[in-house]
């Protein structure tokens, strides 16, 4: 079955009014004001469907559903569905019988809502023929179809925004590099010269002598701060009561014996 033959129903309206429409004697347009509003000649459904390329819009009875006028409508604008000049809520339809007769009539919405659906249901249906119309066309010649051009025109330019890009080189200029050490690692740069800590040796030993490029006053310091064991000698009172013997804790009997009374053995 092909496409053609399959009916849609693209708008549906549960109430509307049919007018009959005086002759127009000129191309000024109709008017809805000329109408007899308050009295309708017929009141339904209106029911608009598409088959193919073709809408139709039909009016219906609201209970039976039964087919009071159908209006063909081949394309749009035409004069098979016109708007009246003094309203948006009425239009002038032509409609159609079996054997080809024709009439022109009024029909009205009570919500302009209602009105305004009617109209756009039949212009999107006509938008969408004119696409299918033109993607036939471009599926049958698809060389004549416009091609995307993305060249410059003549004397055509463009502008960059350079700004923000200048700005980060130089801040990446500024920024100073850490020294690569072995194996391509950055070294981080040796802290600010201070002064070193004391370094207390342990009983029994001597610092070793400072070399000769060393400050001589931290050594004075360290030796009026502090006083050392002598190295073969037996150790005074002070420096055992200073220091312990805490590296003979351990030893044997004999070696406890010589410790100062002073401490306490563990």
């Amino acid at each position: 079955m092909a496409d053609s033959d399959y009916e849609s129903v693209l708008c549906v309206k549960p109430e509307v009014h049919v007018y009959r429409v005086p002759p127009r004697a000129s191309n000024r347009g109709y008017r809805a004001a000329e109408w007899q509003l308050d009295q309708p000649s017929w009141s339904g459904r209106l029911r608009i469907t598409s088959k193919g390329k073709m809408a139709f819009i039909k009016l219906e009875d609201k209970n039976s559903g039964e087919l009071f006028a159908q209006a063909p409508v081949d394309q749009f604008p035409s004069i098979a569905v016109e708007g009246v000049t003094d309203s948006s809520r009425y239009f002038v339809i032509r409609v159609e019988d079996e054997s080809g007769r024709r009439a022109f009539i009024g029909v009205g919405f009570v919500d302009r809502g209602d009105a305004f659906d009617f109209n756009v249901a039949i212009q999107d249906h006509f938008k969408w023929v004119k696409q299918q119309s033109e993607l036939a066309k471009q599926a049958q010649n698809p060389d004549q179809g416009p091609k995307l051009d993305l060249g410059f025109k003549e004397g055509q330019t463009i502008k960059l925004n350079i700004a923000n890009m200048k700005k980060k080189e130089g801040a990446a200029g500024n920024s100073k590099l850490r020294p690569a050490g072995p194996g391509g690692l950055s070294l981080l740069p040796p802290p600010p010269a201070g002064r070193s800590p004391a370094l207390i040796p342990p009983p029994g030993e001597q610092l070793p002598s400072c070399p000769a490029d060393s400050q001589p006053t931290s050594t004075a310091n360290i030796d009026a701060a502090w006083s050392w064991p002598q190295p073969g000698g037996a150790a005074t009172a002070s420096s055992a009561d200073i220091w312990g013997d805490f590296a003979k804790a351990s030893g044997s009997a004999s070696t406890q014996n010589q410790q100062s009374p002073g401490w306490v053995q563990f």
